[in-house]
């Protein structure tokens, strides 16, 4: 039996019931693809729901304001997506009518879409023939054709498109990228895979050679940068001080209290703008939050201070006063909303 008969046939049997697999409706193919970018389907799901239940159409997703578009995405991280999502809802309402594009070639051409999104749009909602590599077809091809080269370079990602494209079915190219994408979520799973349950035992290469766990081949280490964050938290009365971050950083337009970055964990007396502030600064707490690229190491420091000294603050370090009621409309980081959860919510 033949590598599509096998995959097909487990899909059809066991496919997950996920709510965009009940249409073909563009955007929301497009929708749980960009959610589910660097995310696990059990987290994505309520995301999709909520974005779903809040913009029933890529028009409604147009007109709403970025800073809700980015509330709704909290917690997801990987903030450009949400950005990048807003933005490309905004090209297909206003240049395209609301019309998305109906092809591989075109649908790269939309913001925050890449090869992967693409060939998974185009091959479920138009049935075009294109693989949708990703690191579950990596891992499944890997493992059952036994290709050791290395998927961190450019040159393996073509050899795993070009087999893509050799056997993808024809008839079913949609169902076949999904079938990979669940074998590889399921069961052919990077640490723990279940080969005793696999649809493709009998014939997988990497199992009959033991080399089930040394494949897929990724030698490229990503470089992990370390960063020393001291969040500043000054509050009055029922309020407290929030910051919109700029500029091409991380967390780029959600707001967080105003930041003093350091080169190492100390924090060097002088930092506020007044040094005779420095007495009113206590240490509340500290955390080690950990994206792709970088580790960051955060602190917490209480900053007492007068309404006056505040509104003199405020013009320097860019910050406004933000009401403990309508926090819940701003779009905070995952370290700034467990704070204010842990100290000031709960």
């Amino acid at each position: 039996m033949n590598f599509n008969y096998l995959i097909l046939s487990y899909f059809d049997k066991n496919k997950r019931d996920l709510p965009w697999r009940d249409t073909i409706d563009p955007f929301r193919i497009w929708l749980s693809e960009i959610i589910l970018q660097q995310t696990r389907v059990d987290q994505g799901m309520k995301f999709y729901n909520n974005f779903i239940q809040e913009f029933d159409t890529i028009f409604d997703l147009a007109k709403a304001d970025e800073q809700k578009v980015l509330k709704l995405w909290q917690g997801l991280g990987y903030y450009s997506r949400a950005r990048n999502l807003h933005f490309t809802a905004q090209h297909i309402a206003t240049e395209l009518n609301g019309v998305f594009p109906s092809n591989f070639t075109d649908l790269k051409k939309l913001k925050g879409v890449g090869d992967y999104t693409a060939a998974a749009i185009a091959s479920i909602v138009n049935k075009e023939a294109v693989p949708a590599v990703d690191g579950n077809m990596f891992r499944v091809f890997a493992r059952y054709f036994n290709i050791d080269d290395d998927i961190s370079s450019p040159k393996t990602k073509k050899i795993f498109w070009d087999l893509g494209m050799e056997i993808i079915d024809q008839k079913r190219p949609g169902d076949f990228n999904q079938a990979v994408m669940d074998l590889g979520a399921t069961i052919c799973t990077p640490k723990l895979p279940k080969c005793d349950i696999c649809p493709l035992n009998e014939s997988c290469e990497a199992l009959r050679l033991n080399k089930v766990l040394d494949l897929p081949v990724k030698l490229k280490k990503t470089k992990i940068s370390n960063r020393f964050l001291h969040f500043i938290v000054i509050e009055n009365d029922d309020k407290i001080a929030l910051c919109k971050r700029n500029g091409n950083d991380v967390w780029r337009n959600l707001f967080t209290f105003p930041l003093v970055e350091t080169t190492t964990d100390l924090l060097d007396k002088g930092f506020v703008l007044e040094t005779e502030l420095d007495d009113n600064l206590s240490f509340i707490s500290e955390e080690k939050h950990i994206l792709s690229h970088q580790n960051l190491f955060i602190k917490y420091w209480k900053l007492n201070v007068s309404l006056v000294e505040i509104n003199n603050l405020a013009k320097d370090l860019a910050f406004e006063m933000i009401s403990f009621n309508d926090i819940e409309h701003y779009p905070l980081p995952k370290p700034i909303e467990k704070f204010i959860n842990k100290y000031y919510l709960d």
